[in-house]
């Protein structure tokens, strides 16, 4: 996946070279519908424009507009420092407006990836290739168009369908229901599951960071499990078939070491991984350790030369969440005294770190103290800079570098224990207990499943809110917080900041962002959702 990206980006570059410099150059080679696509190689690189696409936003605006919106992530001003607009605190304040940057580039992020499959699509039909090579090819960009109108859908509900290339002039489209989008995104996956290859022991390094039967089963899951809020009409009992469609497929297992999910070398050879977004230091869009790290704690880590923001924490509330005994996945979270990692990363309780040029140890602090009068802003002297609760479960890439500050940490989309907790969710919710493989799974059976792997206490029993904690906890920065919280009801629930002189936007309306200013002017056939 990295290396197709790479290939299409030089590609780019290549024709980027030619249109600017002499015009009268002789024409070496030629790519025409005759022989471009033809092997493999010219799929990859054709095919790998969709996968860049997917990455090149979603570990920043889309990440931000899914969990700045609640309580498990928020990046409050430094004396004016990373304010940046107040574009952060209107994500934490629920006040975001139709031209809020995140909600510009998350839409044309979005629509250009399904635009740009649309087009693959008719490359592909159009092509010389065998019919069978055809079938397999418009499979793999029906899944990916799937995925691409369901992070639409569940951002802005109200969209225009759009299934051709080109749009004819003239013809723009309107704005279709929410429910009639998860109509057409359900029947996609539906057509392409029989077609799209299962992930194997054999096969799972070829075809890692593109979809699969498993995709589409745990897409639908999750379309299933939220249908009541996408639809109005709860589907709990095909949310538990469609999780038990991936458990069936016992390549899926749980990773002994939950680290390991995050770490910079992560990869196919995570066997719970159903889809992940690949990156690299070649590949832009995971910057979690530039917003969500400290920077003062850099060379204990191993990263030298790299400036890293101060901004990006948890809430205290979020955090509390954390709160079984011996619970691994408390520890990717930073506060208190800093210490350097060990070899397990863990705190290595013999070296401290100690703030530039002092012997005084940093201590990053829990709670987000507001300056007085100011709004979502800590201040930022050096005990200023150390509030907050950072994290480093995508582990610190050593090999970051100033120019971009990327993490090469992949980024898992849909993952087995998230399929897991849905099926637990759907059957408190009233589906039916089921078996997978004989074995007959229950919602404590599946949580304390969970729990064993990270080293917590099992559990006794399991309910609704002890659920929602539980995907708190296995879940966290994976970009399914608001997915979570609207589904809950507690998307609107306050969090009040110590000396905060701001308040929290509770009307409904904002479950779904607006669509943008500049796509309503664009196109007139548009209709902006309630309450913007």
């Amino acid at each position: 996946m990295k290396k197709i990206f790479l290939l299409t980006t030089a590609f780019a570059a290549i024709l980027a070279t030619v249109s600017c410099t002499k015009l009268d150059v002789k024409v070496e080679s030629q790519y025409v519908k005759d022989n471009f696509p033809t092997t493999d190689a010219d799929y990859a690189a054709l095919y790998g424009t969709m996968y860049s696409n997917l990455s090149s936003q979603f570990g920043v605006p889309y990440f931000r507009m899914q969990e700045m919106s609640t309580d498990a992530a928020i990046l409050p001003a430094r004396d004016g420092n990373f304010d940046d607009g107040g574009q952060y605190r209107q994500l934490h304040y629920h006040t975001w407006t139709f031209d809020h940057p995140n909600v510009k580039t998350v839409w044309e992020w979005g629509f250009g990836g399904i635009n740009n499959c649309n087009r693959l699509i008719s490359v592909t039909n159009a092509s010389s290739v065998s019919d069978a090579k055809k079938a397999s090819g418009v499979t793999e960009i029906k899944t990916m168009r799937a995925l691409y109108y369901f992070l639409m859908m569940d951002i802005y509900g109200n969209i225009p369908i759009i299934d051709k290339f080109p749009v004819e002039a003239g013809a723009l489209p309107g704005t279709t229901s929410r429910d009639k989008v998860f109509e057409f995104i359900e029947k996609e996956l539906l057509a392409v599951i029989p077609n799209l290859p299962q992930k194997t022991g054999a096969n799972q390094k070829l075809l890692y960071g593109k979809p699969t039967r498993g995709t589409a089963f745990a897409l639908l899951a999750k379309m299933y499990l939220n249908s009541q809020v996408y639809t109005g009409k709860p589907r709990y009992t095909d949310a538990v078939a469609m999780a038990d469609s991936v458990m069936k497929n016992t390549t899926y297992q749980l990773d002994p070491k939950y680290s390991d999910i995050f770490d910079v070398n992560n990869g196919p050879q995570i066997s719970e991984t159903i889809f992940a977004i690949p990156y690299d230091q070649q590949i832009p869009g995971n910057q979690m350790t530039r917003f969500g790290f400290y920077p003062a704690l850099a060379t204990a880590y191993g990263i030298t030369g790299v400036g890293f923001s101060i901004s990006m924490s948890t809430t205290p509330e979020y955090y509390d969440r954390f709160n079984l005994a011996n619970d691994v996945r408390k520890s990717f979270w930073l506060v208190g005294p800093q210490f350097a990692p060990d070899a397990n990363r863990q705190p290595d309780k013999t070296k401290p770190v100690y703030v530039a040029g002092t012997t005084q140890q940093i201590v990053l602090t829990r709670d987000l103290i507001l300056k007085p009068g100011k709004p979502m802003d800590v201040g930022n002297t050096v005990a200023d800079q150390a509030k907050g609760i950072r994290s480093v479960k995508y582990w610190p890439d050593v090999n970051a570098i100033q120019a971009t500050r990327l993490n090469g940490n992949d980024m898992p989309f849909l993952r087995l224990a998230d399929v897991m907790l849905m099926k637990a969710e759907a059957i408190l919710r009233g589906a039916s207990p089921t078996a997978v493989n004989g074995e007959m799974q229950t919602p404590l059976s599946l949580v304390n499943k969970i729990r064993a792997r990270a080293g917590a206490e099992a559990a006794t029993s399991v309910d609704l809110e002890s659920l929602l904690d539980e995907r708190a906890r296995e879940l966290s920065w994976e970009a399914w917080r608001r997915n979570d919280l609207i589904r809950y009801g507690l998307f609107e629930k306050e969090y009040p900041l110590q000396n905060d002189v701001l308040s929290m936007n509770k009307d409904a309306a904002r479950r779904l962002y607006p669509i943008p200013a500049t796509e309503l002017q664009l196109n007139s056939n548009l209709r902006q959702n309630p309450g913007y």
